[in-house]
């Protein structure tokens, strides 16, 4: 089976991790999912961000 690497230096998706590991995101199982990494960091980052701006429930005032 083989594993895709999105590279955020250069943008492209690699077949096998090919360039250095600090440019890498993944594995993902195909190029597809692969291509859409900076798609679902941004989602997750958002999700990220409401969760931060909802109130606590446990907080204490």
């Amino acid at each position: 089976m083989s594993e895709y690497w999105f590279n955020v230096r250069t943008g492209e998706v690699e077949q096998g991790a090919q360039s250095s590991w600090k440019h890498l995101l993944g594995p993902y199982s195909s190029y597809a999912e692969a291509a859409r990494a900076m798609e679902r960091v941004q989602e997750n980052n958002e999700a990220w961000e409401a969760d931060d701006d909802a109130p606590d429930s446990d907080s204490r005032s």
